[in-house]
């Protein structure tokens, strides 16, 4: 069975070999296709993709050599053979076929709407389950071995955006489990690495201050403070705040209230 990974570096793996292409044309080449499965991708995309605006007189016919080592390839190692043509040329354009179940991409986003699906009708547990297994999909950053275009960025920045959807998700989850201890070094490490995420900061004071950790979670509250002022010149949300003053009053915030699993 052939299997195409993308969610960190880009890998073609046919009968638990690995076979991805060494050049890194090629692979760019074969990342726009898988990423764009069972679609056309027209030849002047690719171009676009490789050379932006300033592309070479030959990039026509350099494009179809770049094919020419993907259809090499895949022969080689059996991916395609007699009567079983994978990579089809098409007018103006190239398509890959593949099958469900082969792209890592298209299994985590359909965890993810199943994901999503449970915790709609409250079940915590099996959405915190299938969300992770979602999650552990991801090995690094989305093609990092692959030269990105216009194109693959745009791909890279809407996949990313759903690994950050699946955290929360997976994060509401867990709160909604009482897992609050066992949150917080995740969300230090979330706020560190997503400074500018009120929702991560949210949660880390949620998951300090129902941990007894009173004082860490305040100081939590103005750290964010603080960075959100030097970065935008900007104060907490209305929301932020009133969760400070709960905290402040009460020592523990009243329920959360989950409702980002639209």
């Amino acid at each position: 069975m052939v299997k195409y990974e993308i969610l960190g570096s880009l890998e073609l793996v046919h009968e638990g070999r690995i076979c991805t292409p060494t050049p890194p044309k090629v692979r760019t080449v074969l990342a726009l296709l898988v990423l764009r499965a069972n679609r056309v991708v027209l030849g002047e995309s690719i171009i676009r993709e490789l050379w932006g605006d300033n592309p070479p007189r030959s990039a026509a016919t350099t494009v179809q050599t770049y094919i020419y080592h993907l259809r090499k390839l895949f022969a080689r190692e059996g991916i395609e053979g007699p009567g079983r043509t994978l990579l089809e040329s098409r007018a103006r354009g190239y398509l890959l076929k593949v099958e469900p179940g082969q792209l890592d991409a298209e299994i985590f986003e359909a965890l993810l709407d199943e994901g999503r699906n449970h915790m709609k009708a409250g079940r915590h547990e099996e959405g915190a389950a299938v969300l992770r297994r979602a999650l552990a999909l991801w090995t690094g950053p989305l093609g990092a071995n692959v030269e990105f275009g216009p194109a693959l960025e745009a791909h890279a920045t809407h996949l990313e955006e759903e690994w950050i959807r699946a955290v929360e998700l997976r994060i509401e989850a867990d709160i909604a489990l009482g897992r609050h201890r066992e949150l917080i070094g995740e969300l230090r490490y979330l706020v560190g690495t997503y400074p500018l995420n009120e929702w991560f900061h949210r949660q880390l004071i949620i998951a300090l201050s129902r941990s007894g950790r009173r004082g860490e979670a305040l100081q939590a509250y103005h750290h964010y403070r603080r960075v959100l002022s030097e970065e935008l010149g900007l104060d907490p949300s209305p929301d932020l705040q009133r969760l400070q003053r709960e905290v402040l009053s009460a020592g523990v915030p009243r329920p959360l209230q989950l409702t980002r699993a639209s």
